[in-house]
């Protein structure tokens, strides 16, 4: 039986999610959708969201583009900082690394966070 798209994605995310269980860090959380991305810290206990940032909240033009993403990601690494976390795990929830997901993990990164 052949999976769909979204159904290898999930199965992608789910493999990570695991391991990064075991290594019992916050997490960055991407999810994109052709309109907006989101980003959020979670705890390492998955059970408590410590910082949020997406294009729904902001008062972005065009949140399907890569210049938004790269917003996206300066916003949450302020709030990470806000909420005194400085190392995360980048959990991009089976998305392809490129394109606005890899904006919004390069902007973050310069924006202190490290992972």
């Amino acid at each position: 039986m052949k999976l769909t798209k979204k159904q290898s994605r999930i199965k992608r995310a789910t493999k990570f999610r695991a391991k990064n269980r075991e290594l019992n860090i916050e997490r960055l959380c991407v999810h994109k959708t052709p309109r907006h991305i989101y980003a959020q810290i979670i705890s390492s206990c998955g059970s408590k969201v410590l910082a949020s940032a997406s294009t729904v909240s902001k008062k972005v033009k065009n949140g399907g583009n890569i210049e938004a993403a790269t917003t996206i990601g300066k916003e949450i690494a302020k709030a990470a900082k806000s909420a005194k976390v400085s190392k995360v795990a980048f959990d991009r929830s089976g998305f392809a690394y490129h394109g606005r997901v890899k904006a919004l993990a390069d902007a973050a990164r310069e924006g202190g966070l490290e992972f």
